[in-house]
């Protein structure tokens, strides 16, 4: 027997994710980058061993998603963007976060929480770089024939650089909805 539960988070709770969230930003200026991505793989792998709430097993795809983004050279993640997925993945790595992940059946509730409102916030990004993997994968299978690396490399940033361009059209679009009260904004 399954069972749903929603609710919905305030604007207050919110700010508290938001807090928690800057924490996680200033603590991302103090640690290296290949630690943050492996204390992330460390988490994933905790969470598959500590048999986690489905809840949270359905989202942590999503957070795998971003340390492959980080870490895929061709994708050339940077800057700001580069720094957001970084916070992200601090805070789930920190087992004293929120709620204790060492509480059995809720202790990954507000990362689960937070997993959706940063896959909120980055859902373009993270979907561009999901097109991005999925061309890339079937455009090395089409021209494997072809193995000249310059022309790899030129179709390779050319379809980066598309979808980067997507990526901004749809947040323009976000902050105009923002701006009209309809959207609200974690970082």
């Amino acid at each position: 027997m399954t069972m749903r539960v929603s609710f919905e988070i305030s604007d207050r709770d919110l700010s508290h994710f938001r807090e928690c969230m800057h924490r996680a930003r200033a603590a991302v200026k103090d640690a290296e980058e290949s630690e943050i991505i492996e204390a992330s793989r460390e988490m994933f792998e905790e969470i598959r061993d500590a048999n986690a709430p489905t809840f949270v097993n359905e989202r942590l795809h999503r957070l795998e998603a971003m340390v492959k983004m980080v870490q895929d050279e061709e994708w050339a993640l940077a800057g700001a963007l580069r720094d957001r997925v970084l916070c992200a993945l601090v805070y789930f790595c920190d087992p004293d976060d929120l709620i204790p992940d060492s509480i059995p059946g809720l202790g990954y509730l507000d990362d689960a929480i937070m997993i959706e409102l940063v896959f909120r916030e980055l859902r373009h990004e993270i979907e561009a770089y999901d097109d991005f993997d999925q061309w890339r994968t079937a455009s090395d299978k089409r021209f494997r024939i072809s193995k000249d690396p310059a022309a790899r490399d030129n179709r390779v940033s050319s379809k980066r650089e598309k979808l980067l361009e997507r990526v901004m059209r749809r947040k323009q679009k976000d902050e105009e909805a923002k701006a009209k009260g309809k959207a609200a904004d974690l970082f």
